[in-house]
């Protein structure tokens, strides 16, 4: 079975936006400011970006708020073409907890992680859909530590489930962790490519 270039398929998608004098919405996820960066600003031009930080799985409410400030210090530092707008949810592990209950001995990287990426993707989706974003996605996939294949397999399942369109994109590691450093000001964000996920799991 041949590997989809999700990468591809997302530059024919951002082929028809600039063919269009609309500029569409995107709801995208992230985890990060770091792991944001260049997805921001090479999705900025096309797309009116609202950044859902949404990540239960995150150990301690301080790494979490620490997390949240960073990326909007680095949303409000950075000039970007198109202004970018920020939505921070509430910090509630719970749902990280009853999502991985019976599975606190996955290795890292297996079902524990799927099922905590479609937890994000879906709470993603859901907003899109009550908001009427025409697209949502997530800067998950531009970490070298997770499963591209399979956050653009969850997001294809939820954009049916939720009739929303997923912007694809996929992990080239080298290129994509290069360009995501360079994009970041020297303002001293904190980046870091652990989950930081909750102790015990």
């Amino acid at each position: 079975m041949n590997k989809i270039n999700y990468q591809k398929e997302l530059e024919k998608t951002l082929e028809n936006i600039t063919k269009s004098d609309i500029k569409p919405s995107l709801l995208l996820h992230v985890c990060c400011a770091p792991c944001s960066s260049y997805v921001l600003e090479y999705l900025n031009k096309y797309f009116n970006i609202t950044a859902l930080f949404y990540n239960p799985n995150i150990s301690t409410d301080e790494e979490y708020n620490h997390r949240a400030k960073e990326l909007i210090r680095f949303i409000n530092e950075k000039d970007f073409e198109n202004p970018i707008k920020t939505v921070i949810s509430d910090y509630i592990p719970q749902k990280f907890y009853d999502m991985a209950k019976g599975l606190e001995g996955c290795p890292e990287g297996g079902a524990r992680c799927f099922k905590c990426y479609r937890l994000r993707l879906e709470q993603t989706a859901k907003m899109a859909k009550e908001e009427q974003f025409d697209y949502f996605t997530t800067t998950l996939s531009i970490s070298p530590l997770k499963d591209s294949q399979k956050l653009n397999e969850i997001g294809q399942a939820l954009e049916k489930e939720y009739e929303k369109s997923e912007a694809q994109g996929d992990n080239y590691y080298q290129r994509i962790i290069d360009r995501r450093i360079d994009a970041i000001p020297s303002s001293e964000i904190s980046s870091n490519l652990e989950c930081k996920q909750n102790p015990g799991y």
